[in-house]
């Protein structure tokens, strides 16, 4: 039986994922940022998009994290507001991704 000592203990026993680069996103407001990511598919004749909404970053990081996760789930999409859009259901794969890159999932 191990001995826990630390957070990063407990965390190694549930495997939570770290990020890549070590460093937690925050917002214009210092604080951590809280991504939300979901499938949608209202206002898209039925077709099912996969939105992650809650971003506080500059359009032009926006535009980069959306083309990394297009490219990864091999879909299209878009920007717009403070979220991303990716055609079809991948919540799972952004999900991923995201949480690799610093982001805290609600």
């Amino acid at each position: 039986m191990k001995i826990l000592k630390s957070l990063s203990d407990l965390s190694s026993v549930f495997d939570v994922p770290e990020s890549a680069s070590g460093e937690v996103k925050t917002g214009y407001d210092g604080k951590q940022q809280q991504i939300r990511v979901y499938a949608d598919n209202k206002r898209r004749a039925g077709k099912t998009v996969t939105l992650a909404t809650g971003f506080q970053s500059s359009p032009a990081e926006l535009e980069e994290i959306a083309a990394k996760l297009k490219k990864q789930c091999g879909a299209g999409g878009r920007t717009l507001d403070n979220e991303i859009e990716v055609q079809g259901n991948h919540v799972e794969a952004v999900k991923k991704y995201l949480l690799k890159q610093g982001y805290k999932m609600k």
